[in-house]
């Protein structure tokens, strides 16, 4: 029998690698063999005459690690060819491009429709970040079936959720580049008395206290057990600073920026006003908030470019933005809860992302 509170959310997990419709293509100034593609959300650079608006294509989205194939042959590094095929955001004659378009015919798929993911049938991984020592820790187990992982999608690969958010008070906040963390404490008199217990997470793991993580050192500087004593909650943040991800917010420490509050009991985040009343009760530090009024944005480029002249307090480009509902919202396109995120193409260019 699944628990009232074990995670059975439909929410939509990204697809790496699927079949999608080539829905325009437009020229680049001073180019004569290459193309903008718009597949989805995305801007997409491929060759001239490779496609007519209307095709179907296999499209590949940044952070993808591809088979070594001949329709991947091209990519391979010629100096390290040992080094996995990785897909990041590129920039030629002035326009960004972000993925890989193939012709459907070149990677031999068949039977297929338009949104199918063939992420596994084509052998495509995520690639993944190296964990410093500081923020492995001791596995205590899996993450908790109870909680909700952090995973926000980027609106390019959603272009439906804007037309959703028409109308909705909404408020922006700052995507703070760090390593995401939960700290929860359980307590329900329905489940056994040993899972009711303070927590402490990274994005996939439930952690063991050690004195030298990271996560757990900031569930000390901020008594997070004594204060969630007897709650049934769950605080989500960004963990950043000295040895993490580069430190590019230029922080002399490790410290965190509160983004969500989730509701064990009712396996729902908290909406705007509790967020805020939460943190401010609390004394935690949150994620900055730059905008809190009707969703105004008409596209995906407009949300982009929002996100691209965002910069962190040191001056250097900031990682994006995340928009949400002020009251908490289902999403049919994403079928889940209602948030998306644009990423910085400056960002992305500056820290080879």
């Amino acid at each position: 029998m699944t628990n009232k509170n074990e995670n059975t959310d439909s929410e939509v997990k990204r697809k790496l690698a699927s079949v999608q419709k080539i829905t325009k293509l437009s020229p680049i100034e001073g180019a004569d063999r290459i193309e903008v593609a718009d597949v989805l959300g995305w801007k997409v650079i491929v060759k001239k005459g490779e496609f007519q608006v209307g095709d179907l294509c296999v499209y590949f989205e940044v952070d993808s690690i591809l088979p070594r194939t001949p329709w991947s042959e091209f990519l391979v590094d010629i100096h390290r060819p040992e080094r996995a095929i990785r897909l990041k955001t590129v920039k030629m004659r002035k326009q960004v491009s972000q993925g890989l378009a193939i012709p459907l015919a070149a990677t031999g798929l068949e039977n297929v429709s338009e949104g199918d993911d063939v992420t596994e049938a084509l052998g495509v991984k995520q690639y993944e970040l190296d964990i410093p020592a500081e923020l492995q820790g001791l596995v205590r187990g899996n993450f908790p079936s109870f909680l909700k992982k952090t995973d926000t999608h980027r609106i390019q690969a959603y272009p439906e959720v804007i037309q959703e958010m028409q109308g909705r008070e909404c408020y922006v906040t700052i995507k703070v580049d760090g390593t995401s963390s939960t700290f929860y404490n359980r307590f329900d008199p329905s489940v056994d008395l040993e899972q009711n217990r303070f927590g402490v997470c990274s994005r996939n793991l439930d952690l063991k206290e050690t004195e030298e993580n990271s996560y757990w050192k900031m569930a000390r500087k901020y008594k997070l057990e004594e204060k969630l004593e007897g709650m049934d909650v769950a605080i989500q943040a960004e963990t950043y600073g000295l040895g993490i991800q580069k430190n590019k917010l230029g922080s002399i420490v490790v410290d965190i920026q509160v983004f969500d509050i989730f509701n064990i009991r009712k396996f729902a985040y908290v909406d705007f006003k509790d967020l805020i009343g939460i943190c401010n009760s609390f004394d935690l530090p949150m994620v900055e908030v730059i905008y809190v009024g009707d969703f105004k944005w008409t596209s995906v480029d407009e949300l982009v470019e929002f996100a691209s002249v965002q910069d962190y307090p040191n001056g250097n480009p900031a990682e994006g933005i995340v928009i949400r509902p002020i009251v908490e919202a289902h999403s049919e396109a994403l079928s889940g809860r209602m948030a998306i995120k644009a990423i910085s193409p400056h960002f992305l260019l500056k820290y080879g992302e």
